[in-house]
């Protein structure tokens, strides 16, 4: 992600500007940043994952949103764009709009070098803010390994990690159980970044 021009941007000229951008854009508590395009490795692990989620959830009171869905996050003055989301039906949406949702209940991010820290602690932290939001799924793009967080009923978070790619994630907030190695299926850890 890179930082656009230093100025405090309101979420409403945010929303304007970016429904006009051929770009995408994040928006954080004011600033706006340009979201620059993802690796072959990102874009094969978050069509996986997709993927995987949409069969399992055909005829279930559930959507599944890949890269270009926007999420609000009021709380935190945010507005994302998560690798892959899971929302209960009905959607909800960001007041006065009817292209932001506010109501996942499952985020997935696949991690870069350069948004690790950021996917792991400030955003991790804001999504935690969202009410409906229950499971959070980060995959390494460089290595087999995926981080599973999910919320217990007295708002304890559960984590869990997987390296093996014999094993089954199971997903707590939805029914999907994936093989690591279908997430991984056509990603080359050798390509250079």
């Amino acid at each position: 992600m890179q930082l656009q021009e230093q100025r405090y941007y309101s979420p409403e000229e945010y929303l304007e500007l970016e429904v006009n951008s051929e770009e995408r854009h994040e928006y954080i508590d004011g600033q706006i940043i340009l979201m620059t395009g993802g690796t072959p490795n990102h874009n094969q692990i978050a069509g996986n994952f997709y993927t995987a989620l949409n069969f399992a959830l055909k005829r279930q009171p559930y959507q599944v949103f890949i890269t270009d869905q926007r999420l609000s996050i009021p709380n935190r003055r945010i507005h994302t764009y998560p690798d892959v989301m899971v929302v209960k039906t009905p959607l909800e949406y960001q007041e006065g709009r009817r292209d932001t949702l506010i109501n996942p209940i499952f985020i997935a991010e696949v991690l870069s070098k350069s948004t690790k820290s950021y996917d792991r602690d400030e955003k991790f932290a804001a999504y935690r803010t969202i009410p409906s939001f229950q499971e959070y799924i980060l995959i390494d793009q460089y290595t087999m390994h995926v981080e599973q967080y999910f919320k217990t009923d007295n708002n304890k978070w559960i984590f869990s990690e997987f390296e093996d790619g014999e094993v089954t994630l199971n997903l707590a907030s939805v029914p999907c159980q994936i093989l690591l190695a279908d997430i991984y299926d056509k990603v080359d850890f050798n390509a250079q970044e």
